[in-house]
C-alpha cells in the first residue's frame, strides 16, 4: 500500500478547496486495487514463513555456494515482497518513488546482494525477513484500520435498504430512492424510519441513539415531524414523505461523516510537511553513508560492504508510514468516536479549533434556555391565582403571541362558557377584552397606565412581566419566562473543568432577564438588548481580546445565527436534529439540545489531539535514535525493522484508542 504522502510540492495540495493533487485522487480511487485482502495477505506471509524456514535449514546443513544460498533465498522473498516490488516500479515510472514500497524494496534487495560485494556477509535470510516483517506490519494496520472503519460504520449503520410505501390500495417494498416526496410510507415496530416526514396515523416510541447518542426513547404522535435513522420501537406508523431519500437527515449526516476526512488538522499537515522533507533527505544521506566513508577511508573496497550495510538500515527505519497512516487514523477514529455520541464534527481542522477552545460564546434563547415561554409565578392582587389565570388565558385567547400560548398552556380556556367579546389588541401595550361581563386588560405598564390601574414591579421572579386590571382595578400580574435547560448549569461547570476561562452570553433580551441567567449558569459575561448584527460585533471583539493560540466556538440554534456560526473560529449548532440549516452553518453538529454535549465535544477533540501527539513524538524518536545508532553500527537489521514495522503497528494501535 502506497504512503499518502506523495511527495508533491505545496501548491499541488490545495489547502483552501481541502481536494488533493491528482495522483493522491488516482491513489484514493484505486485503494481497493492496492491493498491487499488481510486472507490472501495472511497466505502469502504464511507460505513465505515456510519458504524460509526450509531455505534456512537446507542452507545451515549443506553448504552451496554463494548463489545457489540466493536462489533459495529467492522464492520466500518473492512471495513475501512480490506486491511491494510491484508497487516501486509504478511509483518510480510515475515519479513518486519517496515512499515506504521504495524504501523497503531498496533496503532488501540490497542486503541480498551485500553477500557478493568484496568483504560483505551474506544476508539473504535477512533481507526476508525484513520484507516478511514488513508484511506482517502491513496485515496489523489494515485489521486495525479496517476494524475503525466497521465500527463507525456500525455505529452510522441508519439507513435502511428498504421502505414501504402505500401505492394502489396496497404496501409494496420498494428501495427509498424510489419512494417520492408526499408519498405515504408505512413503518412497522423494530424498522428504521427510512424518509423524513409527517406523522399521519398512529403513535410510537423512536430510539434514536444512532443520531443523538441518547438511549431514553422519544414518544411520537400524530402531527409530529420524524427523521430517518431513528428506529420505530411500537406501534406502526403512517407517515407523509417530507423529503426525498438522498435529502434525508440520516443522508446528509452520513455524507457529513464520510467527508471529514477532507479538511486536515494541523497535526496532518505537520505529517505531510515532515513526511516531503524528512524521506528525501534519509535517503539521500543513506547514499552519503555508504559511499563517502569508504571514500575517505583510503581503503574503498574493504570498507564499502560494511557502510552499505549501515546504509541500507538507514533505508529501512527512515519510512514514515507510522505518523502518515496513524496520524489521519487518529482522526478518523476522533470524529467516529464523536459521532457515536450525537456529535457530527466536520473535519480535522474543526477538531483542532475545538481542543483549543478557551472562550465560549453562547445564544441564549433555544441554547442555554428551552426557547419556550411557561408561567413561572402568579401574583394577584384581588383576585385568586385560579381567577386571574382564567381571566388573562381568555383575554389572549386568540393571539398567536409566545406569551398568550403560555397563558393558555397554564390554563385552558375551551368550553368553559364564558362570553369573549370586544376583544382589541392594542399594539406595544397589550389586549383588552370584555370576559363574562367583565372589562379585563392584559400587557405591560403602558397599558396599565391607559387604564389607570395603579400597578406595582414584581420584584421576586425573573421573566416578563405580564399585568391584568379588572375594570379599571389591578389585578395581579403574572410572570412568563424562558426556562433554563436542566443541564446548562452543569455545561458551564464541565467546560470550566476541561479548562475553558471565558464563558459568554449574547442575547436580545432585556438586561435584568439576561443577568438573572448568567447568575444562575455562572457564565463569566454576558451582554443583553443586541440584535443579529450587534451579536457579530461582539464576537469580533471577543475574537481579537483572546489569548495567542486558542480559539473562540460559538454555540447557537443553527437557524437564527448564521453570521455568528460562520464568523467564529468553530461554530457549533445545537439542537439540530432535522434542520437543514443547522447541518449546512455550522463546523460541528449537536444533533439534540444539551448543552452538556458542547463539552463532551471539547473532551474528546482534546483526547483526540493528545493520542495523535503521542504518535508523533514516539515515531519521531525512535526513529531518530535508530538513525543515530545505525550510523555507528551499533543498529542490526532488526532493530532497524523494529523501528519502521513495528513502531508502525503501535501507533496504529494506539490511534484506534480514539474511537472509544
Amino acid at each position: 500500500m502506497g504512503c499518502s504522502c506523495c511527495g508533491h510540492d505545496a501548491h499541488d495540495h490545495d489547502e483552501d478547496e481541502k481536494k488533493p493533487c491528482s495522483c493522491c485522487e488516482a491513489e484514493e480511487e484505486d485503494e481497493d486495487d492496492d491493498d491487499e485482502d488481510p486472507a490472501v495477505l495472511k497466505k502469502k506471509i504464511l507460505i513465505s514463513a515456510i519458504l524460509l524456514v526450509a531455505a534456512a535449514i537446507v542452507t545451515r546443513v549443506w553448504e552451496f555456494p554463494l548463489l545457489v544460498q540466493f536462489i533459495f533465498f529467492l522464492p520466500s522473498y518473492l512471495v513475501a515482497g512480490g506486491s511491494v516490488l510491484k508497487e516501486a516500479g509504478e511509483n518510480i515510472a510515475e515519479g513518486h518513488p519517496f515512499d515506504e514500497d521504495f524504501l523497503m524494496t531498496v533496503a532488501t534487495v540490497g542486503a541480498l546482494l551485500i553477500g557478493f560485494i568484496p568483504g560483505g556477509e551474506p544476508m539473504f535470510a535477512e533481507a526476508v525477513f525484513v520484507m516478511l516483517f514488513f508484511q506482517v506490519g502491513e496485515l496489523f494496520e489494515g485489521i486495525a484500520e479496517g476494524n475503525s472503519r466497521r465500527s463507525i460504520s456500525q455505529l452510522m449503520d441508519i439507513r435502511p435498504d428498504t421502505a414501504n410505501v402505500e401505492r394502489d390500495g396496497e404496501v409494496k417494498v420498494v428501495d427509498p430512492d424510489d419512494v417520492e416526496v408526499g408519498e405515504t410510507i408505512v413503518i412497522r415496530p423494530g424498522e428504521k424510519v427510512p424518509m423524513d416526514g409527517v406523522i399521519l396515523e398512529g403513535s410510537s416510541s423512536l430510539n434514536t441513539v444512532a443520531i443523538t447518542g441518547e438511549s431514553a426513547p422519544r414518544d411520537v404522535i400524530p402531527g409530529d415531524a420524524i427523521i430517518s435513522g431513528c428506529v420505530n420501537v411500537s406501534g406502526v406508523l403512517r407517515v407523509k414523505v417530507t423529503k426525498a431519500f438522498g435529502e434525508s437527515t440520516a443522508a446528509k449526516i452520513l455524507d457529513l461523516v464520510e467527508h471529514a476526512g477532507q479538511s486536515k488538522s494541523r497535526s496532518e499537515n505537520f505529517i505531510t510537511r515532515f513526511a516531503k522533507v524528512y524521506t528525501p533527505i534519509v535517503v539521500y544521506a543513506a547514499i552519503a553513508v555508504a559511499f563517502l566513508p569508504p571514500l575517505f577511508s583510503g581503503d574503498f573496497g574493504a570498507n564499502f560492504a560494511t557502510w552499505l550495510l549501515r546504509a541500507l538500515t538507514f533505508l529501512v527505519v527512515s519510512c514514515p508510514c507510522a505518523l502518515v497512516l496513524s496520524v489521519p487514523l487518529t482522526f478518523f477514529g476522533g470524529i467516529g468516536g464523536a459521532s457515536k455520541q450525537g456529535i457530527l464534527i466536520k473535519g480535522s481542522t474543526f477538531m483542532d479549533a475545538l481542543a483549543t477552545a478557551d472562550t465560549i460564546v453562547f445564544d441564549k434563547t433555544g441554547t442555554l434556555t428551552k426557547g419556550t415561554f411557561v408561567v413561572s409565578a402568579v401574583h394577584p392582587d384581588k383576585v385568586d391565582e385560579k381567577e386571574l389565570l382564567h381571566l388573562a388565558a381568555h383575554v389572549e385567547q386568540f393571539s398567536t403571541h409566545p406569551i398568550a400560548a403560555a397563558l393558555r398552556s397554564a390554563f385552558p380556556c375551551v368550553g368553559d362558557g364564558c362570553e369573549i367579546k370586544d376583544t382589541t389588541e392594542i399594539a406595544g401595550q397589550g389586549i383588552v377584552a370584555t370576559v363574562a361581563g367583565k372589562r379585563v386588560a392584559v400587557g405591560n405598564t403602558r397599558l396599565m397606565d391607559a387604564e389607570g390601574a395603579k400597578w406595582h414591579v414584581c420584584e421576586h421572579d425573573m421573566g416578563t412581566c405580564i399585568h391584568v386590571a379588572i375594570d379599571h382595578r389591578y389585578a395581579g400580574h403574572i410572570v412568563i419566562s424562558d426556562e433554563v435547560k436542566p443541564d446548562a448549569a452543569e455545561a458551564i461547570r464541565d467546560m470550566k473543568a476541561e479548562g475553558v476561562h471565558k464563558t459568554v452570553m449574547l442575547t436580545g433580551d432585556r438586561e435584568e432577564v439576561a443577568h438573572d441567567v448568567a447568575t444562575e449558569l455562572g457564565l463569566d459575561e454576558y451582554r443583553s438588548g443586541l440584535l443579529p448584527q450587534d451579536k457579530v460585533a461582539e464576537v469580533e471583539k471577543l475574537l481579537s481580546a483572546k489569548p495567542e493560540g486558542t480559539s473562540l466556538a460559538f454555540v447557537g440554534d443553527g437557524i437564527n445565527d448564521a453570521p455568528v456560526l460562520a464568523r467564529a473560529d468553530v461554530g457549533i449548532a445545537m439542537g439540530a436534529l432535522g434542520s437543514d440549516a443547522a447541518i449546512e452553518a455550522a463546523d460541528v453538529v449537536l444533533m439534540d439540545d444539551k448543552p452538556s454535549k458542547v463539552a463532551l465535544a471539547i473532551r474528546i477533540a482534546r483526547r483526540t489531539i493528545k493520542i495523535a501527539r503521542e504518535n508523533i513524538v514516539f515515531a519521531i524518536a525512535v526513529k531518530i535514535a535508530i538513525l543515530i545508532l545505525a550510523l555507528f553500527g551499533l543498529a542490526p537489521m532488526w532493530l532497524a525493522v523494529f523501528g519502521d514495522v513495528g513502531v508502525m503497528v503501535l501507533c496504529v494501535l494506539n490511534a484506534t484508542r480514539a474511537l472509544k
